[in-house]
């Protein structure tokens, strides 16, 4: 898979790939999983990954800004509850 978004500043086929993915497969459970090592030959661990690593990168927001912006706020979200549950 490709790590850096391409020289034109657009996502990669491998990245628009994933976000189309999850796009279409919001749940993230058992099935899901399989179908990630299915479609992508990676484990889902490296999936999400790559995922997180999207989330922050500038030719993705600009390729699917509502999605992007979706999983930005869910980790947002998650980082807050963990963060409240320290204290």
């Amino acid at each position: 898979m490709t790590v850096q978004s391409d020289m034109m500043g657009d996502v990669t086929d491998d990245d628009r790939a994933i976000l189309e993915f999850e796009e279409t497969h919001t749940r993230a459970d058992g099935i899901k999983q399989g179908r990630i090592r299915q479609v992508f030959g990676i484990s889902a661990a490296t999936y999400y990954q790559r995922l997180n690593q999207l989330m922050d990168d500038p030719a993705a927001v600009a390729s699917f800004p509502a999605l992007v912006k979706s999983l930005q706020r869910q980790r947002a979200e998650r980082v807050s509850r963990r963060l409240n549950r320290r204290f």
